[in-house]
């Protein structure tokens, strides 16, 4: 939209800011000069529809844990209060979550809300993520040589059961669960729940590491033997793990 002609050059900015100023708080700030509160009230829709829109699709989950009218004032809250840093609006999900981190945020939420909205967050992460896939042999030794881990992946690790949270179920207690987010061969995100040892053993699978060499420095932070006992469950959770594409074989 250009400025009025009433506006003059000298003053755009200030025009632009009280334009800005007024899309952010609504009627609580004036129009600025030459816009007509009906034209001006278009304006204020179609910016926060449009808000609404990519944060209602990122956390379905935690807009139907809150409610209609408390996640509203929740994404009002947003628009008058953060400034985003940057200009892409995939990036609003990630901009919602620094905000709800960073203590600007005054609406009461539950202790959970912040944990369960990184939760939903990582899968429009791990979609648009873009890896290159390193050369490897989809049925080789995860054992002996070195497994290959799915670079379209996040690994978390969270206080609260996220994967459960829902309109039907609000804890009252923590409950650590370490999770994996990853992109599958058909390219749909899958979410898989991981023990804390299969958790941990899947970031000592870091490309140098032979599945042996990383189960035997899990054994060894866990201060005990890398038995037959340990290993057999070693050996399982590398197939496991490339059953379902979290490994994706060894690499060549």
């Amino acid at each position: 939209m250009s400025a009025p002609d009433d506006v003059a050059a000298a003053g755009l900015q200030a025009w632009q800011s009280a334009f800005g100023e007024r899309l952010r708080h609504g009627r609580r700030v004036a129009c600025p000069v030459g816009v007509p509160a009906g034209r001006m009230a278009v304006y204020e829709g179609l910016v926060f529809q449009r808000l609404r829109g990519f944060l209602d699709r990122c956390f379905p989950v935690a807009r139907a844990t809150l409610g209609e009218a408390r996640w509203t004032r929740l994404c009002r809250a947003f628009l008058r209060d953060w400034r985003c840093a940057t200009p892409w609006f995939r990036e609003i999900p990630q901009e919602f979550l620094a905000y709800l981190d960073s203590g600007a945020c005054r609406q009461p939420l539950p202790r959970w809300f912040g944990e369960l909205g990184r939760y939903e967050w990582a899968e429009l992460a791990v979609d648009v993520m873009d890896v290159a896939l390193p050369p490897h042999r989809p049925d080789g030794d995860l054992f002996d040589g070195v497994p290959l881990a799915n670079p379209a992946r996040l690994s978390l690790a969270f206080a609260w059961p996220v994967q459960r949270i829902g309109p039907d179920f609000r804890p009252r207690q923590p409950e650590a669960v370490h999770l994996v987010v990853y992109r599958d061969a058909d390219d749909a995100v899958r979410f898989m729940a991981l023990s804390p040892a299969s958790a941990r053993l899947l970031a000592l699978l870091d490309g140098e590491r032979s599945g042996r060499q990383a189960l035997e420095a899990l054994a060894m932070e866990l201060g005990r033997p890398a038995d037959a006992a340990f290993i057999d469950f070693g050996r399982h959770s590398l197939a496991e793990l490339c059953q379902h594409g979290v490994l994706l074989g060894e690499r060549t």
